[in-house]
């Protein structure tokens, strides 16, 4: 994809060759001792390097052919004249443009093929770890080590002695002194909310009250309470009841600049698992690749308690809002943010939210949700849709069904004497019966993109993403047994949807199936319309959007998995706009450094509210990238980068491409 080797540097070379030349011929024939010359020569040539390459690749020279085409000329001519001027001075500087046209061409060589070996390296090692990756993700091994889970275990404690001001920050809810890594400050395991425990456990969360209070934030809070999947790296971590926490990540310097657009990560999980302490989530690398940003990922409840109908269950009508506790949790975090955030330095006015699978999820119902409005100004989405939460509670009243058989209990007041791991291993048992967002009326519309056209998600920008690979990630996260079950599931959710708004639909998605099975096996061929029907959702998710006026611009994901059986998409896309080159190994791939760069230099600019195009050899190597609005789609594949349209791509059933028109 990048160049190795541009016109650029050709012609940098040659007026190099000049500055080396003459930065050492001229001190040795002024009779300079040769170590001076040599100095005088690594100096000077650096000196002239820099500067001719700031004009070579500025944004002006870069975007005009013309302009570029003179100063080559320039250039060129400045060699030729220099050239006679040596001559007549006794001097040659050819020779200098065969070292310098040597060191140009090897060295890129060398960084090419040490990359690739490591590379090699590395993929090596994951298969041999994963070998096809039809097991999915494991990584018991890889966190069996005592002192690794004791320190991601460690808690925060109150502090009453002296402490490090460089690392305090002082917030309405209390001061915090977090800790040093490299060039960033992290700020871990901030509550937002109050515990949700004892009386409020399945309560709405509680507003912390204002504290001058000193607290460690040096670790990372309790994960949710959740199922343990085999694909699941989160379940060697702490998990508690008392989880609604945050973490924020900023450049290492305080010193007072202009506030900075902040990023907040929502977690993917299915909303049974997952949280902040995910590696592909925590932010190691994150100030290095957006040191003008404040990084803010955070926990919300999940499974039972945090997405649960009582409203049959007696004494449950107390607890009217558990049937989107999740969600709300989230609205706590983000208004925590934005009251808070400018204690870090972020701008409480430029908050951009970014989710996978689950998470995109959430953001699309929050961007619907009145209550949420105004607390994100911008959106990254990858490969879901709103409509996938559920139209009504039945899903999550027959969940609270199925806890009171597991835990043999007639009512809520039995439910909240139960220990918190008693509930964590009913839930365990309920793996398959586990519940999602409900557009209930009441915090959720019902009709979530008929609130887009009213304005309700008004002035938020988007970046949406689709992949093609999606449903093996899922695979390899939550295992067969549920993966079955979910594809069986979603397949008939897709059924009785079509029957309703596209009945032609139904057979097609028959026939196909039917067709795909004698190829494969039916699992595959019913997962296959599984994930084009989420292309399509997702899809038509960014054509509502856009609908509603709002600014969207969408991706596709064609990057070839590593692994074929752990797919291609959340995993991949995560770590690469976060860039955790290390994280992703874990999960059996490998990070692609030219996609991640030019990427993550196109988000920096959808931050700060920019146009999402590079200019020839912004990014040195790449050429010129214009991504345009919705319904034309950047492509992403490890070839190139190009934009056009991708509606041909989304399914293989034709008819179904019908829906879009609805």
């Amino acid at each position: 994809m990048k160049k190795l080797l541009t016109i650029e540097d050709f012609v940098i070379a040659l007026v190099m060759a000049l500055g080396y030349g003459f930065c050492f011929e001229i001190p040795k024939l002024m009779g300079y001792e040769m170590w001076l010359c040599v100095a005088i020569c690594l100096f000077g040539g650096m000196l002239l390097e820099s500067f001719i390459r700031k004009i070579v690749f500025s944004k002006i020279v870069q975007k005009k052919p013309l302009y570029k085409f003179l100063v080559f000329a320039a250039f060129i001519l400045a060699f030729l004249v220099a050239q006679e001027i040596a001559v007549a001075m006794g001097m040659d500087v050819l020779e200098y443009v065969e070292g310098q046209y040597l060191y140009v061409i090897t060295i890129p060589l060398l960084v090419f093929a040490f990359s690739r070996i490591l590379r090699w390296y590395r993929i090596r090692r994951i298969r041999q770890r994963y070998g096809d990756g039809n097991q999915g993700f494991v990584f018991d091994d890889l966190l069996a080590e005592k002192s690794f889970v004791d320190e991601l275990n460690q808690q925060n404690q109150p502090i009453y002695g002296a402490y490090d001001d460089d690392l305090a920050v002082k917030t309405k809810t209390g001061c915090f002194v977090g800790t040093k890594w490299k060039d960033s400050l992290y700020f871990c395991g901030i509550p937002y909310a109050k515990p949700p425990v004892g009386k409020l456990r399945w309560k709405a969360p509680e507003p912390l009250p204002e504290s001058a209070e000193v607290f460690e934030a040096k670790y990372l809070g309790a994960s949710a309470i959740q199922v343990d999947y085999d694909g699941s790296l989160l379940k060697h971590h702490r998990q508690s009841e008392d989880c609604l926490t945050l973490n924020i990540c900023i450049p290492a310097s305080k010193k007072a600049t202009a506030k900075k657009p902040v990023i907040v990560i929502f977690h993917h999980g299915d909303f049974s698992y997952g949280g902040s302490a995910d590696p592909l989530l925590y932010g190691a690398h994150f100030s290095k690749i957006y040191p003008d940003a404040v990084g803010v990922t955070f926990n919300y409840r999940l499974g039972i308690f945090g997405f649960i109908d009582f409203a049959a269950v007696p004494g449950g009508e107390a607890y009217p809002d558990a049937l989107n506790l999740g969600l709300l949790d989230q609205i706590a975090a983000l208004r925590w943010i934005k009251e808070n955030i400018a204690a870090f330095g972020g701008d409480p006015e430029r908050i951009t939210v970014m989710g996978f699978e689950s998470g995109t999820l959430s953001i699309g119902l929050l961007a619907a949700c009145e209550q949420a409005r105004g607390l994100f100004q911008r959106a990254f989405i990858f490969h879901e849709t709103p409509l996938a939460a559920y139209g009504t509670p039945e899903k999550s009243r027959t969940l609270a069904k199925r806890l009171l058989q597991e835990t043999a209990s007639a009512a809520m007041a039995d439910l909240l004497q139960l220990k918190a791991e008693q509930l964590k291993a009913a839930a365990q048992k309920l793996v398959l019966d586990m519940s999602a967002p409900t557009r209930d009326g009441k915090l959720i519309p019902v009709d979530v993109y008929e609130a887009y056209q009213k304005g309700v998600s008004s002035g938020v920008e988007y970046i949406i993403g689709i992949a093609n690979d999606e449903m093996q990630i899922y695979k390899a996260f939550v295992g067969a047994q549920k993966y079955e079950g979910f594809i069986e599931e979603e397949l008939t959710n897709i059924l009785v949807y079509l029957e309703t708004i596209h009945p032609a639909g139904v057979q097609a998605v028959k026939d196909y199936v039917e067709t795909q099975t004698a190829m494969s096996s039916a699992l595959d061929a019913k997962a296959k319309v599984v994930e084009q029907f989420y292309a399509l959702g997702t899809y038509q998710y960014a054509q509502k959007l856009a609908g509603s006026g709002n600014k969207v611009h969408l991706f596709y994901w064609d990057v070839k998995p590593l692994l074929e059986n752990l797919g291609s998409g959340t995993v991949e896309v995560a770590a690469t706009f976060l860039g955790n080159s290390e994280a992703v190994q874990v999960y059996g791939s490998v990070l692609n450094q030219d996609i991640a760069e030019t990427l993550q230099t196109l988000f920096r600019k959808f931050q700060n509210g920019e146009e999402l195009r590079l200019f020839n050899n912004e990014i040195k190597g790449i050429g010129a990238i214009d991504w345009q609005e919705f319904p034309q789609a950047l492509i992403v594949s490890e070839k190139e980068f190009r934009c056009g349209t991708i509606v041909d791509r989304l399914t293989e059933i034709p008819c179904l491409l019908e829906i879009l028109a609805k």
